[in-house]
């Protein structure tokens, strides 16, 4: 009973804090350029940790420990793919992208696009909202999945009850603050996830578990070794590739995107890259550690795991006081709050201002954007908490086919947009049809190279369809060459 109310306690608390930084931010929320993008104010550590923590999201705490768990050192492959793609995203895109959206005066990454090869038709940015809504749907659902989970075994919980309490908590900051207080209360967040990870597997060591390598040969030694899956069978090039490849989807994320066209300057982009990687690199190694160290953890203590994705919770309510497991715990939270908040708002954006003013209401103000904005967002959480609902659902899995979605198809379309002048309207057009297509056509396969994650074939597809139909349908218009000659002369400037 006591341990309850200490961790109780601790959440309320949490969540109070986090609902301030809603309050103080729709203070300073008065236009559309405030609610999606902040008015392009971000320093170097929210632009870092914001993008950070909303890219890990609760996958970070218990979709990567239990693969940990279950795979061992196995799950490097997948670290450090995503740890060369985090430092690629920032070194490649972000300065570039920031200063192409000031040169078009663009806020979501459907209206970039639409306005870097100039279509009238809008077609590129409705078909962009289009995906951004599809995949965010399952994606969201994967934060809401975690959060059910979170409060399910923290406070034993119906999980439906649990999933539903998840969803109010984030969408009531969300709602009012908008992308201030989504960035405010991910810098909080970021650096709260990392220092859980840290300090979890760290205690769990130094109380008595033993040499890590030691006490896992003694389990199964094939847990140690890059090369083989814990059954000693050798990792095939599928496999490999699979795992490694999770690092190309960050170049087409819209939420993390949305950090670097926020971020005041160029220059804070340089150092909020340093910031960016290097605390991936300390998350992520927290993470494993996690699963690794739960591994021993339960294999010496006799005790019964059900669901490997909550090994995290496992090792925190065993090993600390209940007020510090309350903090640890809302660490949990914090990367389901950081997560969801910035999808429910790149979400509403596409809504607001891809289909409501390009479709509906073309001379819509400035205020009534961020009104259907913050509607979209009820909207939109409302049908994720519906897809929510099943407790079988795999955070792992769902964060990996609207990952796979957004790189897809966005991907390849952004980074040559940003670097190739001879792309056209159409190719781009193709680009983001081709990829969105194949990762869901993809999905359905099986068998051989079929098995193969699905980002592969669809940044592979879209970046041919965008280099063939971009040569074959003529050189872009006048406007759009002299659009990319101003950004070029701005990009020198602002470095």
């Amino acid at each position: 009973m006591e341990n309850s109310f200490a961790i109780t306690t601790t959440f309320i608390a949490y969540l109070i804090l986090m609902l301030a930084i809603g309050v103080i931010a729709y203070q300073r929320t008065k236009s559309s350029s405030d609610y999606f993008l902040g008015g392009r104010s971000l320093g170097p550590w929210p632009a870092a940790l914001s993008a950070g923590a909303s890219d890990m999201s609760g996958w970070l705490l218990l979709g990567l420990p239990s693969y940990a768990y279950a795979a061992g050192i196995e799950a490097f492959w997948l670290a450090g793919g995503l740890l060369v793609g985090t430092w690629l995203n920032w070194l490649i895109t972000a300065k570039r992208l920031r200063t192409y959206s000031i040169t078009t005066d663009a806020l979501t990454l459907p209206e970039f696009l639409s306005r870097r090869f100039n279509d009238n038709s809008k077609m590129i940015q409705v078909i962009s909202a289009f995906f951004i809504l599809l995949f965010f749907l399952f994606y969201t659902s994967s934060g809401l999945v975690a959060g059910g989970k979170l409060f399910e075994t923290v406070f034993g919980l119906d999980y439906t009850t649990a999933v539903i309490i998840g969803t109010v908590c984030v969408v009531s900051y969300t709602l009012f603050g908008g992308f201030l207080a989504v960035s405010w209360t991910d810098l909080v967040q970021g650096l709260l996830m990392a220092a859980a990870l840290l300090i979890v597997p760290i205690t769990a060591m130094e109380g008595g578990l033993g040499q890590l390598s030691n006490d896992l040969s003694a389990i199964n030694p094939q847990l140690l070794t890059l090369w083989n899956d814990s059954k000693g069978e050798p990792l095939s090039a599928i496999a490999i590739i699979s795992l490694v490849a999770w690092g190309l989807g960050y170049f087409g994320q819209p939420h993390i995107l949305a950090r670097f066209k926020a971020s005041r300057s160029n220059r804070d982009l340089t150092t909020a890259r340093r910031i960016a990687v290097i605390w991936t690199g300390l998350s992520m190694v927290g993470a494993m550690l996690v699963g690794l160290v739960g591994l021993i953890y339960v294999n010496n203590s006799g005790i019964s795991v059900d669901d490997g994705e909550k090994i995290f919770m496992l090792l925190v309510n065993s090993l600390f006081h209940p007020v510090v497991a309350g903090i640890l715990l809302a660490a949990i939270l914090a990367a389901v709050m950081s997560t969801a908040d910035s999808q429910l708002l790149v979400s509403s954006s596409a809504l607001a201002e891809d289909f409501y003013k390009q479709v509906f209401k073309k001379d819509a103000t400035s205020e009534e954007i961020v009104m259907v904005g913050r509607i979209a967002v009820i909207g939109i959480s409302i049908v994720a908490l519906i897809l929510a609902m099943t407790p079988d659902s795999s955070v792992l899995g769902l964060v990996s086919y609207a990952w796979a979605g957004f790189g897809a198809a966005f991907g390849p379309a952004l980074v040559l947009s940003l670097y190739w002048e001879r792309m056209n309207r159409n190719g781009a057009l193709t680009g983001i049809l081709v990829g969105g297509i194949t990762i869901v056509v993809w999905k359905q396969l099986s068998g051989g190279w079929f098995d193969v994650y699905e980002i592969v074939p669809g940044i592979i597809l879209s970046t041919l369809s965008i280099v063939v139909v971009s040569l074959m349908t003529g050189e872009p218009e006048s406007t759009v060459k002299s659009q990319h000659a101003t950004f070029k002369k701005q990009l020198a400037e602002l470095d």
